[in-house]
Parts: C-alpha cells; structure tokens; sequence
C-alpha cells in the first residue's frame, strides 16, 4: 500500500501549530497576534465613522441655513423688525403727538427732549419721523401682498394652462409696463379725495401686478417641465392637484424674492407721490408730506428734510438688503 503522506502540521509539534495558537517562543505567531493587537488598538483610538446618511434638506430648510449665517440678512432683518415695531407702538420711543405743533418754535433747531429740532408749524420732527414709519410700512406692506398674490395667481393660471389666456395676460401686461407710474398716480390719485393710505395701495397693486404676474408665469413654465409634474400627470393627476401641490411649491420662490425687493420700491412710491401731494395728504403723517414740506426750507432748516429722508433712505436700504439675501438663498447657482 502506498505511504500516507505527512500531515501539513501537526498541533502539538513546536513550529507547526502558529496557525493554530501561539508558541509563547517568540515565533511567527506571536509576531502575527501582537500585530493584529496593534491594528485593533489603532482602528479603536480611530473617531468612529459616519452615522447614518442625513436627511436632505429641502429649498426651503436648505436657504433657511444658509440665511442664518448671512450677516447681510441679520442686519436687514434687525432693521426690519424694529420698524415694524415702532409702526405698530410708536409710543415705545416717541410720547409726544405728531399733530401737536406751536408755531412759536418754528423751525428751531434741537433742544433738550426735541433731539430733531421743529418744522415750519412747530411741529416736533422726531415724533413725526417716529409717527411716519406707520403710513410707509403699511403702504409698502399692503400693496406687496396686494400685487403679489393678484400677479402670482394670474400669472400662474396663465403659465400652466397657457393658450388664449396667456396671450391675453400677456398683452394685458404689456398696457401696464407702458404707463409711467409717476405719471399714471398723478392722474389716478389725483381725482381722490380721501386721506387714507387704500388709494394709495390700491393704485400700487394695480400698476405693481404685472411685473409679479410675468415672474410668476416664467416660474410656473419652467416648473411644470419637471419630471415630477409629468410623472403625476402620468399617473392622472388632475390640474388643481398638480398646481397646488408640485407646481406652486416649486415656482414660488422667485415671486418671493421679486416682492421683498418691491417691497422697499413701494415705500419710495408712495413717498414720491406724497411728496408731489397726490399720494397720502394731511392730517396723515408720511415721511413723504413732511419732505415735501422742508424742501422749500433746506437752506434755513436742513434738519427738517435730514431725519425723514434719512428715515425713508434706512427703510427702502433694508427691504432692498432682505431681497437681496433672500434672492442668494433661494437661488442655488449664486452660492
């Protein structure tokens, strides 16, 4: 019979077992297991890896981080809310009445608890600074969701279902972009008698729509070529359902940029308009009536026109700032 052949090692023979266990000599295995010791204790000293993938962050979570770290927006933000604030409470900073005046103090300069001085009818000029911030704000605030939810429903509607509509809105818009504004308030604003700020919003909505409604018609174009919105037609999604939920969510974005900057525009308007006193008229306080009125005195009172030009320089600065940083957030290709 033919020889067995020898085993390849034998367990209990000195030099054959290293695969097995450790020769306590010195050996191949013991230089094999202090190296494994050593690779165990260098990948445990190692941070552990990455845990489990992050959720991706959607437009909207995803500008918010990135408007936090934007000083520009802190700023223009801070700015914002403290006009809001004293629109809504002037008397935080301001006891005095805007309408109180004494003509014996007329266009004197700043005294103790009068820090801007007097206007031509002795009016104190930083309660009526203080007091102007209501008109403006609630002027530039109201004809910007005025015009932004007429312009961005009708151009929307138009976008997405297109045809006769949409060249209707188109020509319809076209009208619009060629009246001067200047001039169209002075003929519109001028045959109304009233002295509150809704003749003055509602001229702003109706020349401020067409600019939102071309924006919001663009967006909508763009956003119903999605392969998102095909796949839900596919799958018989009816229109409303399609517009509202994939559609709109998606095109809005540039109507909000567009607004908050217009926002800012609005305000300088409506003190353009004022100041040509067809827009807000008196008793209203209005940075706009109180520069018309020191426009005629700036050689010998320029504190009267400085504050609430100044007023209304910060205010229109700020919604133009917000605009901007909003923009570069919501628009992935500025990062």
């Amino acid at each position: 019979m033919p020889e067995r052949s020898e085993p390849l090692y034998d367990p209990l023979e000195p030099g054959k077992g290293e695969a097995i266990a450790p020769t306590g000599q010195g050996g191949p295995m013991d230089l094999a297991l202090d190296e494994a010791e050593s690779l165990e204790k260098a990948l445990g000293d190692q941070p552990p890896g990455p845990g489990p993938q992050e959720k991706a962050r959607s437009l909207w979570s995803d500008a918010w981080h990135q408007l936090r770290r934007n000083p520009v927006f802190i700023i223009s933000s801070l700015m914002i809310l403290f006009l809001v604030v004293i629109a809504i409470w002037p008397q935080l900073i301001a006891s005095g009445d805007p309408l109180q005046c004494d003509l014996s103090k007329s266009q004197q300069g700043s005294s103790p608890g009068h820090p801007f001085g007097y206007d031509t009818q002795g009016c104190d000029v930083y309660t009526r600074t203080v007091y102007g911030a209501r008109a403006s704000i609630t002027v530039g605030v109201c004809a910007t969701l005025g015009a932004a939810l007429l312009g961005s429903v009708l151009g929307g509607l138009a976008g997405f279902f297109g045809g006769w509509g949409d060249s209707l809105l188109s020509r319809v818009a076209d009208i619009f972009f060629g009246i001067p504004v200047v001039l169209g308030g002075l003929v519109f604003l001028s045959v109304v008698t009233s002295t509150t700020v809704w003749p003055v919003v509602g001229f702003i909505v109706l020349l401020g729509w067409p600019q939102i409604a071309r924006i919001g018609r663009g967006s909508v174009i763009t956003a119903k070529q999605n392969d998102y919105v095909q796949a839900a037609r596919a799958l018989g999604a009816g229109n409303g359902r399609m517009l509202l939920r994939h559609v709109a969510p998606n095109a809005v974005a540039p109507v909000i940029v567009v607004a908050t900057i217009a926002l800012g525009t609005y305000i300088a308007l409506e003190a353009t308009l004022s100041f040509l006193g067809v827009g807000l008229r008196p008793p209203t306080v209005s940075w706009g009536i109180d520069i018309s009125n020191a426009a005629s005195q700036i050689r010998n009172a320029p504190h009267m026109l400085l504050w609430p030009a100044g007023a209304l320089s910060l205010t229109v600065l700020a919604f133009i700032m917000l605009g901007d940083a909003v923009r570069d957030a919501l628009d992935p290709k500025l990062r």
